[in-house]
């Protein structure tokens, strides 16, 4: 009885906001508890329907430095750097050349750093920032890669 008395309820209900007057139910209280559940249900379904999708985007790790996107890894880089990567005749710190020897092994991420929006912001020069793997006497550095305008010494 409760389920025929709840669809009226909700014919009734949906006829409400377009007729702007409400006429009696006698079922009411069992159509707002069913209602409930059934948004609740439909929250939850919308909920993981957007998770499900915001996570195939980035399930692939197709980004330049792998699943770590590339302002978060060039502020892991450009921190310890500091004044090193704005003027060329300020030594380079320890902890400035083990970041960049770790994400300077793919090329690719570490010109996506020196170029990255956290690293202009940063006031980062790209052109003494390319100086830095040699700088640090990196022997694996990629010599001669062209990151952009400017190319790795």
């Amino acid at each position: 009885m409760a389920a025929s008395t709840c669809a009226r309820c909700i014919g009734q209900l949906s006829t409400a906001r377009f007729a702007f007057h409400i006429k009696p139910c006698t079922g009411w209280p069992w159509c707002v508890e069913e209602m409930d559940t059934a948004m609740k249900r439909l929250c939850l379904l919308a909920l993981l329907a957007v998770a499900g999708i915001a996570g195939m985007e980035r399930a692939d790790g197709a980004g330049e430095c792998g699943r770590v996107p590339v302002d978060r890894v060039a502020f892991q880089v450009v921190t310890p750097c500091g004044a090193a990567t704005r003027d060329a005749k300020v030594v380079v710190p320890g902890r400035c050349c083990a970041a960049v020897q770790r994400f300077g092994r793919n090329p690719i991420c570490l010109c996506a750093i020196m170029l990255s929006t956290t690293s202009k912001n940063a006031g980062v020069k790209p052109e003494i920032a390319v100086t830095i793997p040699k700088r640090c006497n990196l022997a694996d550095r990629p010599v001669g890669y062209k990151c952009g305008d400017y190319t790795l010494p």
